[in-house]
């Protein structure tokens, strides 16, 4: 670990997995983003280990991590964080949680954020709404997802469950979604607000048959009611 070394961003919530290198004071030096799907796992620590190398930054050279918690589908994001914990134990460095959805809604900065509401899917039919400072909750599959006046959509992982418009802005929001997770991470990691690992868990959406989510997991409101 250096203080004040660079940044390193990880994000596995959505289908298109997602490292960024970044200085201390939330600058951008580097991002990358590659189609996943639901196979994160396969290449993240090569990806993560090309873009230290191609960036001449040594493991040891860095000041902190950032992962982004969701929401997202189980795999990806146990993928993503334990990752990233995995690399704090072993070099000895602090973690920022940044929230995805939230992140993705600062990056569509078109529209002032509380007006925007992030819909992302939640398995085959369902999907999880979330807007600002909110719990995120899921929609069933075929329900409206009941937009308040004036609120825009956002979607993401959504091209055929979604209005065209609403997927244009998630595609333009996840294009910055590397620069928010470093800004946003970087200012608390500056403020000495890194998380206890032992309490930095995802917001899963979707679990695989015969796993539970314990309380520290239970991120996302499964009621299907409006807050």
């Amino acid at each position: 670990m250096t203080p004040g070394g660079p940044i390193l961003v990880v994000d596995t919530a959505t289908t298109r997995a997602v490292i960024a290198l970044g200085s201390a004071d939330g600058t951008l030096r580097a991002a990358r983003d590659w189609v996943a799907g639901y196979r994160h796992g396969e290449d993240l620590l090569t990806r993560i280990e090309g873009l230290l190398r191609d960036e001449d930054v040594t493991a040891a050279a860095l000041g902190g991590l950032v992962v982004g918690t969701g929401p997202g589908a189980f795999t990806g994001l146990r993928v993503g964080i334990a990752t990233v914990k995995g690399l704090a134990h072993a070099l000895g460095l602090p973690v920022a949680g940044v929230a995805t959805g939230e992140a993705l809604l600062a990056a569509a900065r078109e529209e002032p954020v509380a007006s925007l509401v992030l819909l992302q899917p939640a398995g085959p039919s369902d999907r999880v709404l979330t807007r600002h400072g909110e719990l995120p909750r899921i929609v069933a599959g075929g329900d409206d997802p009941g937009l308040r006046a004036g609120e825009t959509l956002v979607a993401v992982d959504l091209a055929d469950r979604a209005p065209a418009d609403a997927v244009e802005r998630g595609e333009r929001a996840h294009a910055r979604l590397a620069a928010t997770l470093l800004l946003e991470g970087a200012a608390r990691l500056a403020r000495g607000d890194a998380d206890d690992l032992a309490r930095l868990v995802p917001e899963y959406v979707t679990l695989p048959r015969g796993v539970q989510a314990t309380l520290p997991d239970a991120g996302v409101d499964v009621t299907g009611g409006v807050p």
